[in-house]
């Protein structure tokens, strides 16, 4: 698998936790991460052999960071989004809207990915789980937001 491909999927799984978690603010943020990658990988019957399990690790760590680092931040995260979406609230978002937003604004502000690479895939993202009504509002907010923090 290539980086693009593995970073896409990892990306899938981080939006599917941070979705999970926004769905259920009670739970522990540690146990809704365990309990995704222990229901996924009852679903991964093909091991993939020691590279297989190489790369698995990889995207695992990628999502896991992304998850741990929005939630750890959401409140600023929130914040520093809320002004950026016109006569909107982040609150007022579906949970899949509200997850890419802060999945795109913590890379955007805590790593070195290009801009327009964030800002497509969280448009890409976006598309698969939501709805195509919803890129435009995720790519005019990420691209102010970027221009705000780079």
């Amino acid at each position: 698998m290539t980086t693009t491909i593995t970073r896409r999927l990892a990306r899938e799984w981080a939006v599917q936790m941070l979705t999970a978690i926004d769905l259920n603010r009670a739970a522990d943020i540690e146990n809704v991460v365990a309990d995704f990658w222990e229901q996924l990988s009852t679903l991964d019957a093909d091991d993939g052999g020691l590279e297989g399990a190489r790369v698995k690790s990889r995207m695992k760590e990628f999502a896991n960071e992304r998850v741990l680092g929005v939630m750890g931040s959401v409140v600023e995260i929130d914040a520093e989004l809320t002004p950026l979406m016109d006569h909107w609230d982040i609150t007022r978002l579906g949970t899949v809207e509200r997850a890419v937003l802060r999945l795109g604004a913590w890379e955007l502000k805590n790593t070195d990915i290009p801009c327009g690479v964030v800002i497509n895939e969280a448009v890409d993202l976006v598309n698969w789980f939501s709805s195509p009504r919803s890129r435009a509002l995720i790519n005019g907010v990420l691209d102010k937001y970027a221009k705000k923090v780079r």
